[in-house]
């Protein structure tokens, strides 16, 4: 087992005592982490002290998430044993869920976690509310066509005069300028409506306080914890819940096959792990109210109702603009930073929802560059093979039954949706 501490205190890292040590302090030159978001949340006005402590155990769960390698990858994936000690508000609450929470996470990730908090120091200058109009409604936006459609869907649907509020957060730089045009065209299409963005930037460094450098695990399927405890943070002023659009069929993760169980699978949006960790930051006293707007819709669906909305014209500029590769190292290979493989999982399914809703995809994938330049590179992103063979058959019952469902989610409604997504992929692909 490996133990790590996430602390605010240069004191305390300093005293040792675990197999690795991360310190979030943003006046700190040894802070472990490179953003403008301070260990408190300042720039998100107050927020209620449980939030902040979710934050960072999502921060210290995904950061020693990457600094733990897997043994392999794919079928051969690996379940580790991770100790976490979080610096919090409430000590004895958080203890008191913390086996749950380690379920819940461990759902997540993969991973056996086993949780132990302390004592967290109070800011030493007091918070501010912010001059800003409180939100009536906060969505998160990845980038991703899902989390697109779901903030243009939002915003037409508020009534003018309302403010939605877009939550980002982005490790790869090339991501950013995703988020930041589509903000621009949904400010375009949803006039009259106040479209407050905040874009967040939270890494981890790659080397500890001592100068050498963290072990670099690149699965971190506990990314989507962060995303979601930072978009709780900012919607928690409001009351409402926090929307994290995705498409149903994905959400429900039907594996491919015994090589895409493991790294290539993500529960980010699992019915279970939604309706769990809700449950879990209940008892703690956080503010966790999650809804997923698209979780009885395939992403073809989805597609089609953003055209219902803005017409397909408008759809195609729009949904083509965002981004849903898997991979964003491309630019290692030669390409333009953000390009799109078009043969990943995200891909596929992608231009398959264009297919099924006859809306025009004019994104340039680099499965169709002609000169060449780039073929090895996807090649080894290419999964159409695996796909086709997925979607051969129709889903049936027991695909369903493996799927760790939540008890109020109808297994036969699940089968439908799986069915209704395979259509879709089945259409495109033959």
């Amino acid at each position: 087992m490996t133990s790590f501490l996430l602390t605010t205190s240069e004191t305390v890292a300093a005293a040792g005592g675990y197999d690795e040590i991360f310190l979030w302090s943003k006046s700190s030159a040894l802070s472990t982490f490179r953003s403008p978001l301070d260990e408190h949340l300042g720039t998100f006005g107050i927020v209620r002290q449980e939030n902040i402590d979710l934050v960072r155990l999502a921060l210290g769960v995904f950061s020693a998430d990457r600094s733990v390698r897997r043994a392999g990858g794919g079928s051969d994936w690996n379940a580790r044993d991770i100790e976490l000690t979080v610096e919090v508000g409430e000590p004895h609450a958080w203890a008191a869920h913390a086996p749950e929470l380690a379920s819940v996470i461990g759902f997540l990730s993969g991973d056996r976690w086993t949780f132990h908090f302390t004592q967290a120091e109070l800011p030493s200058v007091a918070l501010m509310e912010l001059d800003e109009p409180t939100p009536d409604r906060t969505v998160l936006l990845s980038g991703g066509a899902d989390s697109a459609a779901g903030a243009l869907t939002a915003a037409l649907r508020l009534p003018a005069g309302s403010t939605l509020q877009l939550v980002s957060q982005f490790s790869a730089t090339s991501i950013s300028p995703f988020q930041k045009d589509l903000v621009a065209r949904i400010r375009t299409l949803a006039p009259g409506r106040t479209i407050c963005h905040r874009q967040i930037a939270l890494n981890r460094n790659a080397k500890r306080i001592d100068g050498t450098n963290f072990p670099l695990e690149a699965s971190s399927r506990s990314r989507s914890l962060l995303f979601l405890a930072l978009g709780l943070a900012a919607a928690q002023p409001s009351g409402g819940p926090l929307h994290i659009p995705e498409n149903g069929f994905a959400s429900l993760n039907p594996a491919l096959g015994p090589e895409r169980r493991g790294a290539l699978s993500t529960h980010t949006t699992h019915p279970r792990f939604l309706v769990e960790l809700q449950e879990a930051l209940s008892k703690v006293g956080a503010h966790g109210l999650i809804e997923n707007p698209f979780q009885a819709l395939t992403k073809g669906e989805i597609f089609a109702n953003v055209a219902s909305l803005v017409g397909a014209d408008e759809a195609s500029a729009y949904l083509s603009a965002s981004n849903s590769c898997a991979h964003t190292d491309a630019r290692y290979s030669g390409v333009a930073p953000g390009s799109s493989c078009g043969v990943c999982f995200g891909c596929l399914v992608r231009r398959a929802s264009f297919h099924a809703s006859g809306i025009a995809d004019t994104t340039e994938y680099l499965c169709a560059d002609a000169t060449g330049r780039v073929a090895s590179f996807v090649a080894q992103k290419s999964i159409v093979e695996a796909m086709h063979d997925f979607v051969s058959q129709d889903p049936k019952p027991r695909m369903v039954m493996t799927m760790s469902l939540p008890d109020d989610y109808p297994p036969a409604a699940a089968l439908d949706l799986c069915k209704r997504g395979v259509s879709e992929m089945r259409a495109f692909l033959s």
